[in-house]
């Protein structure tokens, strides 16, 4: 095993210019050679850390500086690369993109060195122009690397490389050509998840092999070393010790949009999480105080899930007993009447709110929300602030019914509706910033009286 720790951000010049597809060529790369590697995500996004499990078999957390904050940023980067070989951050967007939430942003708060990736399918010479404005535009952003993707021919790279030796610094690590065997499928919220393992073990041995070919791994390795930790007062608490409370989450094809460190901050309160499937399974999990719905595609499964009456009946009868059930996104969908699709099929979900979720071919709502708590729940009291993303295609039908709400949103907008112990939105929380609100919900949890 190789004795050095190296560390890098890949970012793109905007979406769509390759980069997933090369941090995972690059993963699974470095992987193959026998390396350790840590992956991370910069932004909210739920996919490409379920595609870097994939071929890293390590979870990847979400780093946001705007979601979750700078001091848990460092403190669980620095978590994640003790004792690792190589810590590889995969960008959003264009690099510049998003303000606070960018990944320039979280390239210079970590001390990361950023590796860009160029669409250079459509241009020549030019790319060197654009590759000369990254390097410059902010002087605390080191551009060290650049990846030059969808490269056509040899004439193609010839005239790239001559204009880049006389105008730009950073080191040229390679030309990767196009090729559609390397392509994610996706669809209307992106990219496929990685449990879906949409490049299959030939893909992915052809993927690592072009990498192996087009890149130079080694120039890369070498220009990206990186000290052990970056200096941080914040250390995550310790796992909790006594008797803990169960939590039933959805965990399947149609509910797996999670944060992965959720889960830790869960645990840490005193949960003990229970996965079941909306979708295979007849009944919740036994013995458990809550239930967990997360986001994810329930309305390409809305036929499965209606299908399965005994598990939409169980969590209806619970949340109408008093139990306590938080859906967010796709699982507040599966709370609702109804789900109704762009073909105008109609499913019944669990009807624990009045609502009909219809699907648009557009998309719905879409960026950061920071809701204000005004009306007491399970998550906390009123004047408490919490952080999340919201995504979707789904709209409420009839939205203003007089169902009490939770939360106010900078904008005005209401959101967290609530029915008994039942909590739902659109909204996905991060509770990196607002870990003593997961204390709360599981403090809830253990004084409630009704169980699974």
């Amino acid at each position: 095993m190789m004795k050095f720790s190296s560390a890098f951000l890949i970012g793109g010049t905007s979406s769509g210019s390759g980069k997933t597809t090369l941090t995972l060529g690059i993963m699974a790369a470095l992987k193959t050679r026998g390396l350790t590697v840590q992956p991370f995500k910069c932004g909210p996004d739920f996919i490409d850390p379920s595609l870097h499990k994939m071929v890293t078999g390590v979870n990847s957390p979400n780093l946001d500086l705007r979601m979750c904050g700078s001091a848990f940023c460092r403190t669980r980067f620095n978590e994640g690369t003790a004792g690792k070989n190589v810590t590889v951050v995969e960008g959003v967007m264009g690099l510049f993109d998003g303000g606070i939430a960018s990944s320039a942003a979280l390239a210079t708060e970590l001390n990361l060195p950023v590796i860009l990736v160029v669409d250079a399918r459509s241009a020549a010479e030019s790319v060197a122009a654009v590759v000369k404005g990254f390097e410059v535009y902010a002087d605390d952003v080191e551009i060290a690397g650049v990846i030059f993707n969808r490269v056509g021919s040899i004439r193609h790279r010839e005239l790239i490389e001559g204009a880049m030796l006389d105008a730009c610094a950073c080191s040229i690590l390679g030309f990767f050509p196009r090729d559609i065997r390397f392509e994610i499928p996706d669809r209307h919220l992106g990219l496929h998840m990685g449990e879906e393992n949409p490049l299959d073990e030939k893909q992915l041995t052809q993927l690592v092999a072009a990498v192996e070919m087009h890149l130079d791994l080694d120039k890369l390795l070498n220009i990206s070393r990186h000290p052990a930790t970056i200096s941080t007062n914040t250390k995550l608490p310790p796992s909790f010790k006594g008797e803990k409370v169960r939590l039933a989450v959805a965990r399947d094809k149609a509910f797996c949009f999670y944060y992965e460190d959720n889960f830790r901050f869960l645990e840490q309160a005193g949960a003990e999480i229970a996965f079941f499937s909306p979708l295979k399974d007849k009944s919740l999990p036994k013995r458990c105080k809550g239930i967990y719905l997360g986001g994810g595609y329930p309305e390409l499964h809305a036929r499965e899930l209606s299908a399965n009456k005994s598990m939409l009946a169980a969590v209806h009868e619970f949340g109408e007993s008093g139990g306590f059930i938080y859906g967010e996104c796709g699982g507040f969908m599966y709370l609702c009447e109804q789900i109704l699709t762009i073909s105008k099929e109609s499913y019944t979900m669990s009807g624990i709110f009045p609502f009909t979720a219809r699907m648009k071919p557009r998309l719905s709502r879409l960026g950061y929300r920071n809701p204000l708590i005004v009306q007491s729940c399970f998550f906390g009291e009123i004047h408490q602030d919490l952080h999340g993303h919201e995504f979707h295609y789904s709209e409420l039908i009839d939205p203003e019914m007089s169902i009490e709400t939770a939360y106010k949103l900078p904008s005005d907008g209401q959101e967290g509706y609530i029915h008994k112990n039942v909590l739902g939105g659109y909204i996905h929380l991060h509770f990196a910033r607002s870990r003593n609100n997961i204390k709360t919900f599981i403090a809830k949890l253990n004084n409630s009286s009704l169980e699974t």
